[in-house]
């Protein structure tokens, strides 16, 4: 699973620049600025990571569904969690 943080606080600014976030292609543990805002991508990351902070009652967790993406919010981050696409 990869991870990109979106280093805010702000829930509004990170809606508004969300589906540029993900759409902006990053190599593993590159920064850019997107609209002022910091994002880094931060490579895989294991599931017990992503379950550990889900239990943890400072986290605030959404869900994509559609996409099968994960969002955390935490302090001045907002993680976003990107299965990685198998193919065959």
């Amino acid at each position: 699973m990869k991870c990109i943080a979106v280093y805010t606080s702000n829930f509004e600014v990170f809606s508004d620049i969300y589906e540029q976030v993900i759409n902006t292609p990053l190599a593993e543990n590159e920064e850019k600025i997107v609209e002022g805002i910091t994002i880094s991508e931060s490579g895989e990351v294991p599931e017990n990571y992503l379950q550990k902070m889900k239990a943890k009652p400072e986290v605030v967790v959404m869900k994509v569904r559609e996409r099968n993406i994960t969002i955390l919010q935490h302090g001045e981050v907002f993680e976003i969690f990107i299965p990685e696409l198998v193919t065959q």
